[in-house]
C-alpha cells in the first residue's frame, strides 16, 4: 500500500508527496507535528499540515532569508533569528565571519529537537559556541530587547496559530526597535498567487516604519506555488546599493553575488503589490 502526504495549500488546491515512513506525529503544546521521510525531497518537517522544510530544497529558503540582509549590512555581529527552530536560517548566519553572536528564539522546543535527530544536516549548527539557542516566545523576545541587533531575521510559519502575531503591524515596530541604528530585518512574507494580500499588508506595514523596504523572490519546489517572498526593512542600508563585487563567495546552492540584485526583480504582477 502506497502512503502519501497531502499539503492542502489552499481549500482548492494542494501538493502531495510519496512517503517512506513517518518517524514522529505529535501534537505539541503549539501545534501539530509531523517528521516524515519523503521519495522525493527526503527528510521533511510538516506543521500543522504545512511543509516546514525538506532534506533537497531547504537551501533556498534558509540561504536567501540570510544572506541578502546580511551582505547589506557592512558589519553585522548580532544576529537574531525569531522561529526557524530547524535551523536553517543559523546555519547560514554563523557562515559569515563578521557575525560574534547568533540568537534563536524558538517556540517551541519539539522543532528543536526532532529536527536535531531528523534533520542533521539543517540543525547541525545549533550548538555552535557561537549560538544561543532560547525557548521562548519571539514576539516578547523582540519586545524585550531594545537597540540591540543589527539584523533580525523572521523565520516563521504562515500567519496562523502561534505565528499570527508575527505578521503583525506592532511586532514590524518592536524588531525596529530592536534594531540599531543602522539595523535591517527580513521576514518570509509567503506567495503572490495565494497571498496576494498578505504581501500587500506587510509591505504597507513596513513601509509606514522603515525608510527602505524591498520585496525579494526565490523559488521554492515544496512552499506553496513555488514562489516565494521575503520582505526587507533597513534603517540605512540599500541592498541594491550593495557592490556585488564586493560581496565574498560563499559556501552556498542558490545564492550568490551576482543573484544578490537580482532576487530583487520581481514578476510585473507581484512588484505591483509592492506599490
Amino acid at each position: 500500500m502506497e502512503l502519501w502526504f497531502t499539503e492542502k495549500q489552499t481549500p482548492v488546491f494542494g501538493i502531495t508527496a510519496k512517503i517512506k515512513q513517518t518517524y514522529v506525529t505529535e501534537q505539541t503544546d503549539f501545534q501539530d507535528l509531523a517528521m516524515v521521510e519523503t521519495e522525493e525531497f527526503g527528510n521533511m518537517l510538516v506543521l500543522d499540515g504545512m511543509v516546514m522544510t525538506t532534506v533537497k530544497d531547504e537551501f533556498v529558503y534558509h540561504e536567501m532569508a540570510a544572506h541578502p540582509a546580511l551582505n547589506t549590512h557592512p558589519n553585522p555581529k548580532k544576529v537574531l533569528v525569531v522561529g526557524g527552530g530547524d535551523g536553517g536560517v543559523i546555519r547560514e548566519v554563523i557562515k559569515h565571519a563578521s557575525v560574534e553572536k547568533a540568537v534563536l528564539v524558538e517556540i517551541d522546543s519539539k522543532v528543536i529537537e526532532y529536527s536535531k535527530t531528523y534533520l542533521p544536516e539543517i540543525a547541525g549548527k545549533l550548538d555552535e559556541p557561537n549560538v544561543e539557542v532560547l525557548v521562548n516566545d519571539g514576539y516578547m523576545h523582540i519586545i524585550e530587547h531594545k537597540n540591540e541587533y543589527d539584523v533580525i531575521i523572521v523565520d516563521s510559519t504562515e500567519p496562523v496559530g502561534p505565528a499570527a502575531p508575527l505578521f503583525e503591524r506592532g511586532f514590524y515596530q518592536g524588531i525596529y526597535e530592536a534594531l540599531k541604528e543602522d539595523g535591517i530585518f527580513v521576514a518570509q512574507t509567503d506567495n503572490p498567487w495565494f497571498k496576494a494580500d498578505l504581501i500587500q499588508k506587510v509591505n504597507k506595514d513596513v513601509k509606514e516604519i522603515f525608510p527602505i523596504v524591498h520585496v525579494y523572490g526565490c523559488n521554492i519546489p515544496t512552499y506553496p506555488s513555488g514562489l516565494w517572498t521575503f520582505t526587507m526593512g533597513s534603517k540605512t542600508h540599500n541592498p541594491l546599493a550593495v557592490d556585488e563585487t564586493q560581496i565574498p563567495e560563499m559556501d552556498t546552492k542558490y545564492y550568490s553575488p551576482r543573484l544578490h540584485k537580482a532576487a530583487f526583480v520581481l514578476p510585473k504582477f507581484v512588484e505591483d503589490l509592492t506599490k
